[in-house]
């Protein structure tokens, strides 16, 4: 039987602040940084999920401009998660957007991995929904991916589908992804994500639009080296014959499961029995995974990698 992955996951949001303004987003909210999360809030939480398979906590949050008088508080809260979270046992995945090559290089000694989604490299969207996202201009996202390889970083990014690219801008992201892969060898998964509106649709999606997915699945899975896995939010694909085809033409993960999705709050995931039923319709097999791949435990330091260790021994991974 054929398996696909996924890592049970919790995810703690630092703040919905941000300074880009894309006109797709579900996320971003105007907050102000005394309802950041905190420390000592968060302990009790972590506390509450202790001991129920959850081995990776996702650590997001909104882009704070670079020369925000309250950037260095902020990287202080994450590097302080992060610590909070390694000290029960977590495994800790860095998702907040564009970090200096410094920053990036503390947060690697209290985190297991992390990522940012390229979205798409194609200029014409700085006309577009990218107008007021200055860190979205492409060789930023880029630099980003590099530093990340530079610094042995386990790294996951991501495609933004259906956000006015044409068929061929993601044909040339995923190859741009591909060169910094064949260079550093630290791209574990590339997420295909279709833009979803936060109005949930009832309807199906369309079978062109299905076709397109589909025939997007393929194509990166003969772009990419074979070593990056692909991987699709699965809650974002309402028609189980549709998630089933998606299987068939190359993704192999499902991603950080977690209670609530914050990027696309109105799409729930499926319990996990619920999930396994629809895969056995098509000889799939979900198997939990940890946010770091076997291959890459050597990037990490040897405290962190005790952290792995412990759930590789000690935990059911099946």
């Amino acid at each position: 039987m054929k398996e696909i992955t996924y890592s049970p996951s919790y995810t703690i949001v630092i703040t919905y602040e941000c300074f880009n303004y894309c006109t797709y987003c579900n996320f971003r909210v105007n907050s102000k940084l005394d309802s950041w999360s905190r420390i000592r809030k968060i302990n009790f939480l972590l506390e509450k999920i202790q001991n129920k398979s959850i081995s990776e906590i996702l650590i997001l949050s909104g882009e704070i401009h670079p020369q925000s008088p309250v950037r260095k508080i902020w990287l202080q809260d994450i590097y302080h998660l992060c610590r909070l979270a390694l000290s029960m046992n977590f495994l800790p995945h860095i998702n907040v957007g564009l970090l200096t090559y410094t920053e990036m290089k503390i947060l690697k000694t209290v985190s297991i991995s992390m990522g940012l989604m390229i979205e798409q490299l194609t200029p014409i969207l700085l006309n577009t929904v990218h107008y007021s996202a200055p860190s979205k201009i492409p060789y930023l996202r880029l630099q980003h991916l590099s530093w990340a390889g530079k610094l042995q970083v386990p790294f996951t990014t991501g495609v933004l589908l259906d956000i006015g690219e044409k068929e061929e801008n993601s044909w040339d992201t995923f190859k741009e992804i591909a060169l910094i892969h064949q260079k550093w060898n630290h791209i574990q998964e590339i997420i295909l994500q279709p833009y979803s509106s936060n109005i949930r649709q009832k309807s199906n999606i369309s079978i062109s639009n299905q076709y397109q997915l589909v025939k997007l699945i393929s194509k990166a899975r003969n772009i990419l080296p074979v070593s990056i896995k692909l991987q699709l939010p699965p809650n974002l694909i309402q028609d189980s014959n549709y998630l089933l085809r998606c299987l068939k033409a190359g993704i192999q993960d499902f991603g950080g499961i977690s209670p609530k999705d914050e990027i696309n709050p109105s799409y729930f995931h499926l319990s996990k029995e619920k999930l396994s039923k629809i895969l056995k319709y098509g000889k799939w097999k979900l198997r939990v995974r940890l946010p770091i791949y076997p291959n890459y435990d050597k990037y990490l330091s040897q405290s962190l990698q005790t952290v792995v260790n412990f759930w590789q021994r000690n935990k059911r991974l099946d």
